[in-house]
């Protein structure tokens, strides 16, 4: 069974410790011990109260699923040690110096880096697409005015550009567009639309190319207990573990 060591253990990390299944958490890291404490009483993991100790655990595989400057301090160090590593915080490879080192660390080291589909479906067939030639690709956001912190009275865009424009603009707004743009191996379009009337997350991919068209809706339910995060984020990332040990790969 393979060994996870959980780096965050905030909503993210409390939904991977109660579904945990085909893996074990073994070890825990959260610079708030009390919450390592709480993944640690739910999975029978150890908690470990500094980042060197952890990394140095009997574990196979590092899950980040803390923050975007957790993913930067942490991402090499876990390479180097020779464990591979999912990274949840996909906004942290929007720098493309850090993206290529990451890189080189894991060839380094042969070692692997995971990025889950997150709050999205459709990632497998932009890597497919992207064999062939991709000509239209487009992510259209819906948020309400309060997950952007931001007053409006009607349904309006409130940004159109590039994925690494709306990066700057939107800093805390941009995994379903990194996402997008890493799997179809091309910057993603997007628009960002803000609408009183919605109290969830809407995301619209457009894509097109040699092998036809395609259209994807998907409206995020939050997690139970953070409004903030996507459920299917979390599962995203469940999803992923479980089939880490599988024997049969289905999809890209």
């Amino acid at each position: 069974m393979i060994k996870i060591g959980l780096l965050g253990c905030g909503n993210i990390g409390h939904i991977i410790a109660t579904h945990a299944s085909g893996f074990k958490i073994s070890a825990v890291f959260d610079k708030v011990p009390g919450r390592a404490q709480e993944i640690a009483a739910i999975s029978g993991s150890r908690v470990y109260k500094d980042f060197g100790s952890f990394i140095n655990a009997d574990i196979d595989i590092v899950v980040e699923a803390a923050s975007v400057s957790a993913a930067k301090a942490y991402a090499i160090e876990v390479l180097t040690h020779r464990k591979d590593m999912v990274i949840m915080s996909v906004g942290a490879l929007t720098d493309a110096e850090f993206r290529e080192k990451i890189r080189t660390a894991a060839q380094t080291s042969a070692k692997k880096v995971y990025v889950p589909s997150g709050a999205i479906f459709g990632l497998d067939n932009l890597k497919v697409g992207r064999i062939s030639t991709i000509s239209r690709l487009l992510l259209k956001t819906t948020k309400s005015p309060a997950s952007l912190g931001i007053e409006a009275d009607t349904k309006k865009r409130i940004f159109s550009g590039k994925a690494n424009e709306c990066i700057k603009a939107f800093p805390k707004n941009v995994n379903v567009s990194v996402a997008m743009s890493l799997a179809a191996g091309q910057e993603t379009d997007v628009e960002l639309w803000v609408d009183p009337s919605v109290d969830r997350n809407v995301h619209e991919l457009f894509f097109e190319g040699d092998f036809g068209e395609a259209y994807i809706r998907v409206t995020n339910f939050p997690s139970p207990d953070n409004p903030a995060t996507s459920y299917l984020a979390a599962l995203s990332i469940l999803s992923l573990l479980e089939k880490l040990s599988d024997p049969i790969v289905l999809g890209t």
